[in-house]
């Protein structure tokens, strides 16, 4: 696709105030690939505006009118499945194949499912003496990162329209190009002007002038628990609401009673998967002593088979900050057992699959989120000493236990995170997402992500 010099607002392209370009870069071949606008904040502010202006009628549309739009979206987005993950490629490096299955396709479905959800939610409930609304809680800002460019906004988006709230998107500075095709594909399906807004910029600007700006009411964010608790903060001084989905560090626990060789190739390809760039990547591989060595040499041979399959990290400070992760390990005494910090190519922001072995609890590569292809594997002696490393740091988002299915069920329920996967459960797009402790507050995806966005009203008779 061609890159806008504008924003979409109120319907339409407009040109931007300032006229600062933001580069997009292509990280496999490390060169520009197109340009679009830095927002300040007076091109958010012109967003918010058109935001507020279109919030009545929305909030007014029927449900199933609402639901017929995001149909019609899910239908663009269908049609355009293949420039998506083209898109995807282009500016985030992800490999062809991969965006197609993931990129593109985890989407629509997710379009889909609230598409369902706004045409068969209840919107109101009688409790007793009561009649109980649930109602739009208002202008949404969406501020959402590069590593899923467009599952990412459609998770927000979408329960936000489905709800009858407006919203004003200011997607990842390394990603924007899927975020205007996201804009065209909102267009196409014919929404009302001002619904939805979309400012590109810098986090410190426009993502910043977006979370404290006073006519939006919700600020729905994705990327790092850092960001994340200055956004909490700002939100706070005005009172208002925030869904945050932050940092993870996720376990990987596999119990003795578990098919190790499965357990193990799975738990590699989560990890390598969107070269590791995914907060809810189980990035540290909990093994039983009496298995540990084996499960070490299966991760190596795993990971081996990711060489030429893996794609570049999205930029160069993300590969330098990842290298120095893997730097970091060795230093704490770690043993590297495969890949490392040399670069695999000439050229491209890449980083070798990596597998550590020998890592304790309290080592940096074990606490941390790298958000890159490097994987942990830490021993534990029983299960109440798996318990206490799998819950040993201050993230609680995803999580999975492979093991006899009555035993990894109780397991699981006593690990402090917002999702765990059973033996390879399958991705659910109606099911919660979000985290326990400092991995955030609240909950995306089905009836539960379209509640952020709704607020109750009780009428008493």
């Amino acid at each position: 696709m061609k890159a806008h010099d504008g924003f979409y607002i109120d319907g339409a392209w407009r040109p931007a105030v300032g006229r600062d370009p933001i580069d997009v870069i292509d990280p496999a071949a490390e060169q520009v690939i197109g340009q679009v606008p830095a927002g300040t904040a007076e091109d958010v502010d012109t967003a918010v505006r058109a935001a507020r202006a279109a919030l009545p009628a929305w909030a007014a549309t029927a449900p199933a009118e609402r639901a017929a739009r995001l149909a019609a979206l899910r239908d663009v987005l269908t049609a355009r499945k293949d420039e998506i993950a083209e898109t995807v490629t282009a500016e985030l490096g992800s490999p062809l194949n991969f965006s197609q299955a993931v990129h593109a396709a985890v989407p629509i479905a997710v379009a889909a499912s609230y598409a369902e959800l706004a045409a068969t939610h209840s919107f109101e409930e009688k409790v007793g003496n009561s009649t109980v609304l649930h109602e739009p809680i208002g202008v949404v800002g969406a501020i959402t990162p590069w590593n899923y460019p467009l599952h990412q906004i459609v998770a927000k988006v979408a329960p936000a329209l489905a709800a009858g709230c407006t919203v004003v998107l200011k997607p990842a500075e390394d990603t924007p190009l899927t975020a205007q095709l996201f804009a065209e594909a909102i267009h196409e399906a014919q929404f009302p002007a001002g619904v939805f807004n979309l400012v590109t910029g810098i986090g410190r600007i426009a993502g910043q002038a977006l979370a404290e700006h006073p006519g939006v009411d919700l600020v729905s964010f994705t990327g790092s628990t850092a960001v994340g608790k200055q956004i909490a903060v700002t939100a706070g001084a005005a009172v208002k609401k925030v869904a945050l989905e932050l940092g993870g560090k996720s376990a990987n626990v596999i119990l003795p009673s578990a098919d190790l060789a499965k357990a193990v190739n799975v738990g590699v390809a989560n990890v390598m998967s969107n070269s590791g760039q995914t907060c809810s990547a189980w990035t540290r591989m909990l093994v039983h002593t009496s298995q540990y060595d084996e499960a070490v040499e299966l991760a190596i041979t795993a990971a081996a088979k990711y060489g030429e399959r893996i794609g570049p990290l999205v930029n160069a400070r993300q590969r330098d900050r990842v290298r120095g992760y893997i730097d970091k390990g060795v230093a704490e005494g770690a043993r590297l057992v495969a890949g490392g910090t040399e670069s695999p190519r000439e050229r491209g922001y890449f980083v070798s699959p990596t597998v550590f072995a020998d890592v304790t609890p309290e080592m940096t590569i074990a606490q941390e989120e790298i958000f890159g292809p490097v994987l942990s594997v830490l021993r534990y002696e029983d299960t109440e000493d798996a318990l206490r490393i799998a819950n040993g740091t201050v993230y609680g988002l995803a999580g999975a236990v492979w093991g006899e299915e009555a035993e990894a069920v109780a397991f699981a329920r006593r690990m402090e995170t917002g999702q765990v996967d059973i033996n390879g459960g399958r991705f659910n797009p109606r099911a919660p997402f979000g985290g326990y402790k400092q991995s955030g507050v609240g909950r995306e995806l089905g009836a539960h992500g379209l509640a952020e966005y709704l607020q109750t009203k009780s009428l008493q008779f």
